[in-house]
This record gives C-alpha cells, sequence and structure tokens, in this order.
C-alpha cells in the first residue's frame, strides 16, 4: 500500500524548512495532491501545531497516504480525503494551501482549478504554497528542466514545466499575488503566493 517518491528524500526537508517561514502556527492546512502520503507525514512531524490535512485523486495514492498516516501515528495529520481539484472540494476552509508537485503533471485547467479552489478555503492574507519545476523570464532555469518538459509533453501533450507569468496571470484573478520565489534543490522552486 505505501508507496515511495525518491524526490522526497532530497527535497523534504529544504520544502520543511520553507513552509515553516510562511504557514501558521497552528490551524489547517490543506495539502493538494498529497501523492505518496511522504510528505504529509514529515511535515507533520515538523509542524505540529498545525492540522495537516492530506488530500488526492488517486485511489492507490489516498491508500498509499492512509498507510503511511497510520504507521507514524501522528495526533495532527488527519485522514486523506479524496480530492480533485477541478470538482467540488471536500473541505470548506484552511488557514493555509500547500501544492507540491502537481502543476507540471496535470492539465493547465488544474492550475486555474487550485487557485480557485483555494480561494474558497481562504482568507484574506492567507498562504498556498507551490512547489516544483517552473519557466522563467528569459527560459528554462537549467538544460535539465528544458528536457523534463520535453519529456512531459511527449508523455501528455495537457502537461509541461509552466511559466511563473503564466501561473500569476491565472492566480490573480482567482485573489492571489505571487510573495516570494525560492531556489531549491534539483532546479526546482517554492512560490509563495498570498490571497488577497
Amino acid at each position: 500500500m505505501k508507496r515511495t517518491a525518491p524526490a522526497v528524500a532530497r527535497n523534504k526537508d529544504a520544502l520543511l524548512a520553507e513552509l515553516a517561514k510562511v504557514l501558521p502556527l497552528a490551524g489547517t492546512v490543506v495539502e493538494v495532491a498529497s501523492g505518496s502520503g511522504e510528505h504529509a507525514v514529515h511535515f507533520a512531524r515538523g509542524l505540529p501545531g498545525v492540522t495537516w490535512q492530506p488530500t488526492d485523486c488517486d485511489p492507490a495514492a489516498l491508500a498509499s497516504i492512509g498507510a503511511w498516516r497510520a504507521e507514524a501515528a501522528l495526533p495532527n495529520l488527519a485522514t486523506p480525503l479524496p480530492l480533485d481539484v477541478m470538482a467540488a472540494w471536500p473541505v470548506d476552509r484552511a488557514d493555509a494551501v500547500v501544492c507540491i508537485n502537481m502543476i507540471h503533471i496535470a492539465p493547465w485547467a488544474a492550475t486555474v482549478a487550485l487557485f480557485v479552489g483555494a480561494a474558497r478555503l481562504l482568507a484574506i492574507g492567507a498562504p498556498l504554497v507551490t512547489y516544483g519545476p517552473y519557466r522563467f523570464p528569459g527560459g528554462f532555469t537549467a538544460p535539465s528542466n528544458a528536457e523534463f518538459d520535453q519529456s512531459l509533453r511527449a508523455r501528455d501533450p495537457r502537461w509541461g514545466v509552466r511559466d511563473v507569468r503564466e501561473v500569476a496571470a491565472v492566480a490573480a484573478p482567482a485573489g492571489f499575488e505571487l510573495e516570494a520565489t525560492v531556489a531549491m534543490p534539483a532546479n526546482n522552486h517554492t512560490l509563495v503566493w498570498r490571497r488577497t
């Protein structure tokens, strides 16, 4: 049941350090597209003041998250919920939203839906944190990201490494502005969006 994602071991500590800077000290954090569940366990353990709510649209991922959760037995790690960003969300409020490695492996409509859905949950001033590979003015941050983009589009033409300017253009109508851009290991970036 438990899945493992090699990237988690490489980025979980760096991500936790950035999340600790922007997430509230208490409250509910909804993680969209929690994948294997390894991040959820790591972040719930590292941020004991918050209730970490993992979600995913894939039943196999939900089973994996549940298995990791059962093993970790953390009081602040909630039961995973099925969540498809392009459908009705199963939660109606949160103090923060986190989305790791989804935007580039989903149709563009999912990015739009992420911001619209997060806007319904978050109060003014609350953060939405996204993480993954991005393009910036001038192109890709590394040749490996350009190659990754090509491989993604070969697997599904609706996927791809997104341009931060294009993401910001759909974030703004939903009520978010980009507050911070943080370079991360392996040519990834953490983007902190603030509900306005």
